[in-house]
């Protein structure tokens, strides 16, 4: 897992942001398939900050995903809890103003 590119205000402002955001991608029993990666590409593109739900009752297995989800979005884990996973990745216009 890579060490992340964001200080620790910055993932504490995301953290904070992400609170009250509901799941927009849920990752069923068919796993992390193609069309699931696409989509959370498409909704980290338009919203920034997501958080994924992972239906894998295996907590190897869900780290995994989301380290390949990292990994193939380019995003960044803000907050990992339970079956949750927040993620943010930078949009070319950015919309969440980081603090430095």
């Amino acid at each position: 897992m890579s060490k992340s590119k964001l200080g620790k205000k910055q993932l504490h402002h995301l953290r904070q942001l992400a609170h009250d955001v509901k799941p927009i991608v849920i990752i069923g029993n068919k796993g992390l398939t193609e069309n699931v990666m696409e989509e959370i590409n498409i909704a980290l593109d338009h919203h920034e900050l997501i958080k994924v739900r992972i239906n894998a009752s295996d907590k190897a297995e869900r780290s995994q995903m989301i380290d390949q989800i990292t990994e193939n979005c380019k995003a960044e884990k803000v907050i990992s809890v339970g079956h949750i996973v927040g993620l943010y990745k930078k949009a070319d216009e950015p919309k969440i103003i980081l603090p430095k």
